[in-house]
């Protein structure tokens, strides 16, 4: 199901900061850097664009704000000291989220622990986080009830911190045991 309005606005100002931040590091400009998030914005409202989920709209977001943030330079050529494409291909991987990251212990650490849980779990993570459901959503999907999701959750994210601390303790304490 398409987002609403509604949603799409409250998904794009919740992600406002990050957007037009990525958007300032490319035109210097925080004005140029405001309109731009505006356009993009409109652009998502529009009734050419829809999306299914959070995370689909983000990832729209960041890649149009890009386009024309560097649009905007183009059209001010000479006019506006900018960073090299390989400079800002750089710094987007940088500022990437670290979810979206191959590299890392942390990474690797959550990817283990992710495979040790039940099926049953691994599904409501995935509905949850990675296809954007809501908990109400995700209730529905796996037949349980709303707050029986948001008990699971909470048991999971602990679960979860609980297991990638004692990884990434045991591989610091593997580091400074080895020669």
């Amino acid at each position: 199901m398409a987002m609403n309005q509604q949603q799409v606005v409250q998904t794009l100002l919740a992600a406002r900061m990050r957007v037009s931040a990525a958007v300032w590091v490319i035109v210097r400009d925080a004005h140029a850097a405001e309109d731009i998030f505006q356009d993009v914005a409109v652009k998502a409202l529009s009734a050419d664009v829809q999306f299914d989920r959070e995370p689909q709209l983000i990832s729209w977001a960041q890649i149009t704000a890009r386009h024309q943030a560097l649009n905007w330079l183009r059209s001010r050529k000479g006019h506006v000291l900018a960073l090299d494409e390989t400079v800002l291909e750089l710094i987007e991987r940088e500022w990437a989220p670290e979810a979206m990251r191959p590299e890392g212990e942390r990474i690797e650490a959550l990817r283990l622990c992710l495979e040790e849980l039940p099926d049953q779990s691994r599904q409501i993570l995935r509905l949850r986080y990675f296809e954007g459901y809501s908990c109400e959503e995700v209730s529905r999907a796996v037949g349980a009830g709303l707050d029986a999701v948001y008990q699971r959750l909470s048991r999971l994210h602990r679960a979860l911190r609980e297991c990638i601390q004692k990884r990434l303790e045991a591989a610091s304490q593997a580091k400074l045991e080895a020669p």
